[in-house]
């Protein structure tokens, strides 16, 4: 599933969690949930994730027990319900264990394998993971944030990753690459890194961006959390037409109509 092409997806975020930063509380009954999911895959979304732990900044932790008991269900009603890609956004073993057993088909992990087991646990299936780059941890991460040059340093890190993945078994066309965008970085590290995207395509596996909503565009913009519509369609614009593959966002039909309009455009380049 993780090799390259000139596709798109939209993969619409489903938090069942009662602090995410955008929706958080939202959507943690089932039918509540169900219906949001119901409702993105209307719009044209093709994956869902779901997260049972907020990773925004001053987060607090929760305990294996508890997002077991908060994704698991909602993941195995979603492919029992509908013809749906999902991920699981976990850095558990456990959690990732579980919800591949309950139908997940991606282990999105902020952490990139980096907790206790979860390189075992994602060896042990056959779900294609996203690696993505954080430096810290949600508490801490924008304390900070300081790098060499941040899109050389965060590609290292990603082949670092990457080359953990292989040699615990994980084949390489399981495998997608997250940049990061506003975990540990500043408003400039985020920009140089979405200028710079296709510096990224040399690592050889395909790409999922997330800048839905975020701070970095907040702070282009001046404006709030939800009312980040255009801005989060022009940054999501942006990554796709520098080869992003999947996108993920909070506002599925709008983003989908944006994506075909980039996709049109990269039909009509001359090769």
């Amino acid at each position: 599933m993780g090799t390259p092409n000139n596709s798109i997806a939209v993969m619409g975020i489903l938090n069942v969690t009662p602090d995410s930063f955008s929706d958080g509380g939202q959507f943690r009954a089932l039918d509540a949930a169900l219906s949001r999911a119901e409702q993105m895959l209307g719009e044209g979304a093709t994956w869902i994730d779901v997260g049972g732990e907020s990773t925004r900044p001053g987060a607090e932790d929760v305990t294996v027990s508890e997002e077991l008991d908060r994704v698991v269900p909602v993941i195995a009603a979603l492919k029992q319900r509908f013809d749906v890609n999902v991920s699981v956004d976990t850095s558990k073993a456990a959690v990732m264990s579980a919800a591949v057993a309950a139908g997940a088909d991606m282990i999105n992990d902020v952490r990139a394998l980096r907790e206790p087991g979860a390189l075992a646990a994602a060896a042990a299936t056959s779900a294609d993971v996203c690696l993505m780059h954080m430096a810290g941890q949600p508490r801490t991460m924008q304390a900070a944030p300081s790098y060499e040059n941040v899109v050389s340093d965060v590609k290292m890190f990603l082949q670092q990753r990457m080359q953990a993945c292989l040699d615990a078994g994980i084949a390489a066309n399981r495998l997608w690459l997250d940049p990061g965008f506003g975990f540990g970085k500043t408003v400039e590290h985020n920009y140089q890194l979405l200028a710079n995207l296709n510096q990224f395509h040399s690592l050889g596996a395909p790409l999922l961006i997330g800048v839905s909503r975020k701070s970095m565009l907040g702070a282009a913009t001046g404006r709030e959390t939800n009312e980040r519509l255009a801005a989060s369609i022009s940054a999501a614009t942006i990554a796709m037409l520098h080869g992003g593959q999947i996108i993920r966002v909070h506002d599925v039909a709008a983003t989908v109509d944006a994506m075909k309009v980039v996709q049109a455009t990269r039909a009509g380049e001359f090769n």
